[in-house]
């Protein structure tokens, strides 16, 4: 099978299609064969080791000292399961799925084996392959800060970069929440964050959402620019900053920030559960939950794709379509 592979650390262009094995799945595995996947700025991140302040030794450490561990990227996919192991109960061959894989990667491939009781589920049969595959990095990220910062109705939460993947789907989870939600964008998504749900938007090319005055119950910083020293007086009284992106100093100071009373800080990594997945995908059948795409590349425009994400200006998610061979 074709698969994107990388073995060293750099630009996109350490990104080369080459064929490899296909995998045979095990006693409780599928083997699915992908029809979409996504390059999102995880991808970036672990090809680049373009990781926070302060994690660098540590990504090295997790991910592999002087090469890549995993040398296939790609966390999100949707396909068709093509052969399951003897003990899978809940899939059957022919199903339409969507999966994610978190930091196991390896979804920049023609097929990929995932065990039945990982991340998971049927795909939602309003959504195309290319729609399904960009529902969870973002979805689950979301989720997971949105639940760590308690919120519900009636807050007033602002969303800073809005527009990426993870931006639009705090949007919109927020919105379902019942929260009043502010998006922070550049002048050409104000439109696509405001159709997706948040009640206002603010151009930071116009407007620093710090000086006008405001305060909110949640900020959530989705891109690594609005530390607590920046939005603190933008956070009410007993107010959460969800840094998404954070340095390893931020994630440090956290801990005494919230241990003091009053604003907290809350920071961390999402890993994307099977519930998580589970509640993304029943929100998008119901078309509460939208994914919204940028631009989608064949296969074997992969590496130019990379390039599209290191730019830091995508508006939604990037998909990779296979066609089949």
């Amino acid at each position: 099978m074709r698969a994107a592979v990388y073995e060293r650390y750099g630009s996109p262009d350490v990104v080369e299609l080459r064929q490899v094995e296909k995998p045979t799945p095990k006693d409780v595995e599928v083997l699915i064969k992908i029809h979409a996947t996504t390059v999102n700025s995880g991808d970036s991140r672990v090809r680049s080791l373009n990781v926070p302040r302060g994690f660098g030794l540590l990504a090295r450490l997790a991910l592999g000292v002087c090469k890549p561990r995993q040398a296939i990227l790609g966390s999100e996919l949707a396909g068709t399961v093509e052969a399951v192991g003897k003990n899978v109960r809940r899939f059957k061959v022919g199903d339409a799925v969507v999966g994610y894989g978190g930091a196991n990667m390896g979804f920049h491939a023609e097929y990929r084996c995932m065990r039945e009781n990982e991340a998971l589920e049927s795909m939602p049969t309003n959504l195309t392959f290319e729609q399904a595959a960009a529902l969870s990095f973002g979805g689950t990220t979301a989720l997971h800060f949105l639940r760590k910062g308690n919120v519900s109705r009636g807050d007033k939460v602002l969303i800073h970069g809005a527009s990426g993947a993870v931006g639009l789907a705090c949007v919109q989870l927020a919105r379902h929440f019942g929260a009043e939600v502010t998006g922070v964008c550049s002048t050409e998504n104000v439109e696509l964050v405001r159709s997706l749900g948040a009640h206002q938007v603010i151009d930071y090319t116009r407007e620093d959402f710090t000086k006008n005055g405001q305060t909110y119950d949640v900020i959530v910083d989705t891109v690594g620019s609005a530390p607590f020293s920046r939005s603190a007086r933008s956070l009410g009284e007993r107010g959460r900053l969800l840094m998404i992106c954070a340095t390893l100093g931020d994630n440090l100071s956290s801990l005494w920030i919230s241990l003091r009373g009053g604003k907290k800080v809350i920071a961390g990594v999402s890993l994307g559960t099977p519930a998580e997945l589970r509640e993304i995908v029943a929100l998008a059948r119901t078309g509460e939950f939208k994914p919204v795409i940028d631009r989608p590349y064949p296969f074997e425009q992969i590496v130019e794709a990379h390039r599209y994400v290191d730019g830091g200006h995508k508006k939604g998610s990037v998909v990779i379509t296979f066609v089949s061979q």
